[in-house]
């Protein structure tokens, strides 16, 4: 299965106990469909690790919108500051002989 691998580095805007909860117990540093959040100690910046699957044809601009779509769903306040998107079609193994 081919996926791009996308970073959104953001910040929170008004997050509420509630919602502190929820991204403190879905934090984590792997790439999830679903998507894991890192952040700071007081939960105002994070960094949003989104696997997103990639069709034949599909390019970057699809796999950012799956991957915001994917952060939406999580339902937090938010501002994007930085967007990557990694294809990793093009990630190259080199395999030990």
């Amino acid at each position: 299965m081919t996926v791009f691998r996308v970073t959104i580095r953001g910040k929170f805007k008004g997050l509420d106990d509630a919602g502190r909860a929820a991204v403190l117990a879905t934090s984590g540093a792997a790439y999830t469909e679903a998507g894991t959040f890192t952040h700071d100690a007081g939960v105002t910046a994070f960094t949003f690790r989104c696997q997103v699957p990639a069709g034949p044809d599909d390019g970057e601009d699809e796999a950012a919108l799956g991957a915001m779509a994917a952060l939406e769903a999580h339902g937090h306040p938010h501002e994007i500051l930085q967007l990557a998107v990694t294809d990793m079609r093009d990630i190259k193994v080199r395999r030990r002989r």
